[in-house]
């Protein structure tokens, strides 16, 4: 029993009650994966036949480190345990009975891909408009209602269903979904969610097939059950019909999937499936300081829909938590990076200690840069580095065409994408009369009428003209009209943005991104040369990674909140914490949306174990267009007493201020004052305007430009010049702005207004 030993007297209590149904909420960091392998060990030396015992898990990583711990303690009997993931679990009882529902036992698994590709084969066959019916739109569609358990038969006859979906245009969903069911049987294949909705057909139709596993798994535990959906949900609380002894693990306030299809009403709700249930609550934090304890505390205090628990923790006080303000995203990515680097100058570390979380992926290139100008090596985690994802390279492609026609690469990347009827047949004649006649691919492209066919040359020469007229366009404008043009006219922007999906939807951002990055790229003051293909090279040097594979290189791991969940890091960033982003503008409108996003950011905040900075920025380019941003609510429902502002406040001691006082400061409207309304507002909050130049604003010539003299910039507003260095075309003003604070201009850049 020296394994009981190290735990404390709330987790020992969990570990020892092994009979009928309970519940174990876990508090961030208070030890929930020692308890669970615990839990089962403890069983197995109770006597307990390791092959009764079920433990259902998220990932793979997480049942291979339980199985390993517990071997610890019982040795090889750990590995005649079931337990896996869900959907592994499952499709090895299905290998076993799937013939009773028609399949055969060696069953394929359709991968995503393999599901996509499936549908739009059918949208072709049934002559659908693919743009309408979108393949991931379909697809994830489709996966919604078989996790909540819905056939394609119901699909079709739900009256509500079919009027949303001929409301919409896409009347035909319910046949597509009919259709791909019948062909995923016919192949003998079930896809990932399959996986789960065969399972509980399974067990519907055939008692006795149930009655079997209800008597094999005599005892059950759940991991991250607040994470469960309904296919998931019902499974369990069949097989533990009988026996009831269920033990499920999780923390309602890191629920965070629901776009999964989480569904967190099955943890709130659990007393109520078993009435005899008994609750054991892990509070003691053995991860973080206290000061980000209560802070998490803080925040999540302000969700109504909860199970309460007092989280606490007996590690030092800690520092306060930093929050930094910046006037852009570069600026903030800017300050992120300085602060690792200063951090490790004085303090030591290494690089794999530090984490930067933001909400969306296409937040990753503002810190990607910043990073990389001052050769922090990083590495981004759950994702692909920002120019390294398929629709950043399939722009950069079009770029890359527009000044380098020749370039074969990109041509072959983008020729059918976005789809304009250029199939592999056609590049493959296109390649076979380049290699005929010795000439480039551009020139059989461009001259399409001379060497192909006059069904391929058709949809090929409008390509052709489509480039052409890029490299027109690119020669007489900025680097961003030039590539908002091409992103327009190429086919990307529209196809991504009809792509509904989530997915679709983080592409769509992330090109929008790109174009923020050219947007600045064109309004620097610090260079002469803007044309898109001076920042096309400026990319070519910043992705030029060194590809190293090694998995424990010393990086600062990149990646957003919902990939950061089990993962902690000694220092943490938050980034981006600025209302309509993070909460984001799509959660505003329902309390439980924004209660998830909540849930998100007390997610994020947890994961640091020593040192926690949350920055937002006061700007952010959008499609082009600088828009004032306002800090996150979630900043002002964090209690001040354990914030640091790196900034001081206008009008108040930074002792006294909080987010309020800022906004009031900075003279915006506070949309936070209490009490909050009940719902959150469906429309967004009205943004204060940016500064508005003088009427007939013009630079005035600033060769005599003097320390004192009052100036005005066009973005700026209004400022004092406080220094001056430098010679000749390379005197740089230190200007002191009303609205912003300090900046540094290169002067015969600035376009400055002398106000006296």
């Amino acid at each position: 029993m020296d394994y009981l030993a190290g735990l404390n007297p709330s987790q020992r209590a969990a570990v020892e009650q092994t009979e009928g149904p309970v519940m174990i909420v876990a508090g961030a960091g208070s030890g929930k994966t020692r308890v669970i392998t615990y839990r089962v060990a403890h069983l197995v030396r109770r006597g307990v036949d390791p092959f009764n015992i079920l433990v259902l898990t998220f990932t793979n990583k997480a049942a291979k480190e339980m199985r390993e711990r517990i071997m610890r303690v019982v040795g090889d009997e750990a590995k005649n345990i079931w337990m896996g993931t869900f959907h592994s679990v499952f499709a090895k009882i299905l290998r076993v009975e799937a013939e009773h529902i028609g399949y055969p036992r060696n069953f394929t698994i359709y991968d995503t891909d393999d599901s996509k590709s499936l549908i739009r084969s059918i949208l072709k066959e049934m002559q659908l408009d693919d743009k309408l019916y979108n393949a991931s739109f379909v697809y994830n569609r489709i996966s919604s209602a078989k996790n909540n358990l819905i056939s394609a038969q119901e699909y079709s006859r739900n009256e509500q269903i079919q009027a949303e979906d001929f409301s919409n245009g896409r009347g035909q969903l319910g046949q597509i979904y009919l259709t791909y069911t019948q062909r995923c049987y016919k192949a003998g294949a079930m896809d990932f969610d399959d996986l789960l909705f065969k399972t509980n057909v399974l067990f519907r139709e055939y008692p006795d097939v149930l009655h079997k596993y209800q008597h094999k798994f005599k005892y059950l535990m759940v991991d991250e059950y607040q994470d469960t959906n309904f296919s998931q949900y019902l499974i369990v609380r069949k097989l533990a019909a009988i026996n009831e002894n269920i033990c499920v693990v999780g923390d309602d306030a890191q629920s965070i999937y629901a776009f999964r299809g989480a569904n967190i009403q099955n943890i709130l709700n659990f007393e109520k499936d078993y009435p005899d249930l008994k609750v054991f609550k892990l509070e003691q934090n053995y991860r973080s300081t206290q000061n980000i304890v209560n802070a998490a505390n803080s925040i999540i205090a302000n969700n109504k829909n909860q199970l309460k628990k007092n989280v606490f923790s007996e590690n030092e006080t800690g520092e306060k938590i930093k929050v930094c303000r910046a006037f852009s995203d570069n600026e903030e990515g800017k300050i992120v990076a300085e602060a690792i680097a200063q951090e490790r100058a004085l303090n030591g570390g290494k690089y794999r200690d530090f984490a930067i979380l933001y909400r969306t992926n296409a937040q990753s290139r503002a810190m990607e840069e910043a990073l990389r100008k001052i050769n922090i090596p990083y590495k981004i985690y759950g994702g692909t580095s920002f120019y390294q994802r398929k629709e950043i390279k399939d722009l950069i492609a079009y770029f890359r065409l527009t000044f380098n026609p020749n370039d074969e690469e990109a041509i072959k990347r983008v020729i059918n994408y976005p789809r304009r009827g250029i199939g592999d047949t056609t590049v493959d004649r296109i390649l076979i009369a380049a290699d005929q006649h010795q000439v480039t691919l551009w020139d059989v492209i461009s001259q399409a009428s001379t060497y192909l066919d006059g069904r391929s040359a058709g949809p090929v020469g409008i390509f052709a003209t489509m480039i052409q007229g890029f490299q027109v366009v690119a020669k007489g404008h900025s680097a961003f009209d030039a590539a908002m043009h091409i992103a327009q006219h190429s086919g990307i922007l529209k196809n991504l943005y009809e792509d509904k999906s989530v997915e679709g939807l983080s592409r769509y951002e992330n090109i929008q991104e790109l174009l923020n990055g050219i947007k600045e790229f064109s309004e620097r003051e610090d260079i002469e040369e803007k044309g898109l293909d001076v920042f096309m090279q400026d990319v070519a040097l910043l992705t030029n990674d060194d590809n190293d594979k090694d998995p424990n290189a010393d990086t600062v791991s990149l990646m957003t909140i919902h990939s950061s969940k089990g993962l902690e890091f000694p220092h943490v960033f938050i980034v981006g914490l600025e209302e309509n982003l993070f909460p984001s503008q799509l959660s505003l409108n329902s309390r439980s949306e924004l209660e998830e996003e909540r849930r998100l950011f007390y997610v994020a905040v947890t994961r640091a174990e020593k040192k926690l900075t949350l920055s937002y920025a006061t700007s952010r380019y959008r499609w082009g267009t600088l828009n004032n941003c306002e800090p996150s609510r979630f900043l002002d429902e964090l209690n001040p007493a354990y914030l640091e502002l790196d900034f001081k406040p206008r009008t108040v001691p930074e002792s006294t201020a909080s987010f309020a006082d800022e906004r009031q400061a900075w003279g915006q409207r506070d949309v936070f004052t209490k009490p909050k309304p009940k719902v959150p507002p469906k429309t967004t909050a009205i943004l204060p305007k940016a500064h508005t130049p003088t009427p007939g604003f013009t630079p005035s010539d600033t060769s005599n430009l003097q320390v004192g003299m009052e100036v005005e910039h066009e973005r700026f507003g209004f400022g004092k010049v406080i220094n001056l260095e430098g010679s000749k075309n390379e005197i740089k003003a230190t200007i002191f702005f009303r609205e912003l604070g300090q900046k540094q201009l290169l002067l015969k850049f600035a376009k400055l207004r002398i106000v006296g």
